[in-house]
């Protein structure tokens, strides 16, 4: 998969709950744990060492909070992989912030949302139609 970007990063103020939560969630897409320490977690795609993905603890000490309009969206290769993107999610404590449905922005694209234990959005989406 050809990268748009070098990582991308959200913050938490409970980064032991937070691995738990994106530790069962990314690996439905393909995202492991590849490096982890007391203020952060990288996730990489299984066949990469490359982390894409951070969830940390901020470095100036002040609480994570999520940004207004930010969102995180990770490209999955099945309409299958979305629905239990979003049905895992919400099942380990996220909440739903869309439901998983073809959006009329494109029409071809299919989309689900959750919010994350700290409130980031973060979304899974395909331009599969299976």
């Amino acid at each position: 998969m050809k990268k748009l970007f070098g990582f991308v990063m959200v913050g938490t103020n409970d980064l032991e709950s937070s691995a738990k939560f994106y530790d069962t969630l990314l690996d439905i897409i393909g995202l492991k744990t590849i490096y982890s320490d007391d203020k952060c977690i990288g996730y990489a795609q299984r066949d990469e060492d490359d982390v894409e993905f951070y969830v940390t603890k901020p470095a100036n000490g002040d609480a994570a909070t999520y940004g207004n309009g930010t969102q995180i969206s990770f490209l999955t290769d099945s309409r299958v992989k979305v629905d239990n993107f979003h049905k895992v999610g919400i099942d380990i404590g996220g909440k739903n912030e869309g439901l998983p449905g073809v959006r009329p922005i494109d029409g071809d694209s299919y989309y689900a949302y959750v919010r994350d234990l700290d409130g980031n959005k973060i979304c899974a989406y395909t331009n599969s139609e299976i």
